[in-house]
């Protein structure tokens, strides 16, 4: 954190623009995504990720949930895509302010999981009605990692 103000307050002083990216570089980390092969909104995540300084790889697959139990998500906690970055899983439309918070913070967890598809989370349409509840996910049942 001392290092990030340092260099923001260094930008400001020679007249620099500073552009804060959370996270230990987030914008060269590589992203294997997995989706149903006809998912059009999961492409759409993707794209929202490469928007966002990641590179992703997306691999379509019909076997998402066992993945998804593989990796330690409960069916009822599932998205509909399943990411993997660095050593974490991010299931579902997780924003990516919770995602480079999760590589910034680097918690003992497996990852991250926006369960189920909400409308105008990033790559779905329409519009936001509610906060988006982002869950650890870390054996067992789930705990509140995020609130957005």
């Amino acid at each position: 954190m001392r290092k990030t103000i340092i260099a923001v307050a260094a930008a400001a002083a020679i007249g620099g623009t500073a552009y804060l990216v959370a996270g230990p570089s987030a914008a060269a980390e590589e992203v294997t995504l997995y989706k149903n092969p006809q998912c059009g909104c999961c492409e759409n995540y993707a794209d929202y990720l490469r928007d966002n300084g990641f590179t992703v790889t997306v691999k379509p697959t019909h076997e998402l949930v066992p993945m998804s139990r593989k990796a330690g998500i409960a069916d009822d906690f599932q998205g509909c895509h399943l990411a993997f970055i660095d050593d974490y899983v991010v299931s579902g439309h997780v924003p990516v302010d919770t995602v480079n918070r999760l590589l910034t913070e680097r918690p003992n967890i497996k990852g991250v999981t926006l369960p189920g598809m909400p409308m105008g989370s990033p790559g779905m349409g329409g519009a936001k009605t509610e906060p988006f509840t982002v869950y650890e996910i870390n054996g067992g049942r789930p705990k509140v990692y995020a609130v957005e």
